[in-house]
């Protein structure tokens, strides 16, 4: 009999709204973002950790949502059973990267945090009760597939709890490869829009804390949703573009209710991708009346707010699900 995966915390950074840049050093980038508003100082004081200690922004952003995530759902080092952490992230340690590499033979030890795994490492250290941390690096769907895979996990007993979701910082290199792609908006995104342009980039971290009922039960936790069911597929389509018939997005959306054994009409919030590109919208639109007809539920796009926090992405629109509901 297939467990009930359910949902006891949640923590979540993001921007909230869409400006110039502020805090990383690179002003002369005209396209807007969506940044979280506070510098690298400002979120050690917040986590306890000392000024002069270099982590990567990523990990600092992983870290204060994973606290956040881990006191709502009242986990601590004492709380029973196995605890892992999967999280996903693409930028990992690059902010570090671009500062120090041109004193590289001086900082040896500062660019080991330039991996993706390194950022989960650090993060997992920060709070010495994981037993086990997994980086998964998928592009933007990085955050969406560690709840997937978390859900996997515990469905193997594999572990007893979970921390599942995605750390994404903004960086140079990050901000100029979009660019490179023409597919970044002057102004603030307009999803769906027929006069969309374009995304603006963001960064945040979001974390679901997964177990199964009995051991939420067991320990006291309070329910705050169930785990459905999950979809991942790929079209093959293209590197960066998605097909005009959106087959990889409802091959996922299919997967997802058959998974969850529910029907299309028992869904009433679809919270889109929806990065504001030409391509991706008219795709991830395609996909969806291909679910749901013409009996369309409410869909919208958050990323006019957060900006596309990519590798985070789905972790923090799975927070906002969840928030909807409540």
């Amino acid at each position: 009999m297939r467990k009930n995966i359910v949902i006891t915390g949640y923590g979540v950074i993001a921007a909230k709204k869409i400006s110039k840049i502020k805090h990383l050093d690179f002003q002369e980038f005209t396209f807007p973002v969506g940044e979280v508003d506070y510098s690298n100082t400002e979120l050690k004081n917040l986590l306890g950790i000392a000024a002069a200690k270099e982590l990567s922004r990523t990990a600092l952003l992983g870290i204060y949502a994973l606290k956040q995530a881990a006191d709502n759902a009242g986990v601590t080092a004492n709380t029973p059973g196995k605890k892992s952490l999967i999280s996903g992230t693409t930028v990992g340690g690059m902010d570090l990267t671009e500062k120090y590499w041109q004193q590289i033979d001086n900082h040896t030890d500062i660019m080991l945090q330039h991996d993706c795994g390194s950022c989960t490492e650090l993060t997992a250290k920060y709070f010495g009760f994981f037993d086990e941390c997994t980086t998964i690096s998928t592009a933007c769907s990085s955050g969406a597939n560690a709840i997937l895979e978390g859900a996997e996990i515990l469905e193997a007993g594999l572990s007893d709890i979970v921390f599942a979701g995605g750390a994404e910082a903004l960086t140079k290199f990050h901000l100029m490869g979009f660019s490179s792609l023409m597919i970044l908006d002057r102004e603030v995104c307009r999803p769906f829009a027929d006069n969309r342009a374009g995304l603006n980039l963001g960064e945040g971290a979001a974390f679901l804390v997964m177990e199964t009922e009995e051991h939420a039960l067991a320990r006291g936790a309070k329910i705050l949703c169930n785990f459905a069911g999950g979809g991942n597929a790929c079209d093959a389509h293209h590197q960066t573009a998605s097909s005009p018939d959106g087959e990889g997005a409802y091959r996922a959306m299919k997967q997802a209710l058959i998974d969850a054994n529910i029907s299309p009409s028992d869904i009433q919030y679809v919270n889109a991708h929806g990065t504001g590109t030409v391509n991706n919208d008219a795709s991830e639109m395609a996909a969806l009346h291909r679910i749901f007809g013409e009996k369309m539920p409410q869909i919208e796009s958050t990323k006019s707010i957060t900006g596309h926090a990519t590798s985070a992405a789905g972790a923090i629109e799975a927070v906002i699900c969840i928030k909807k509901m409540q």
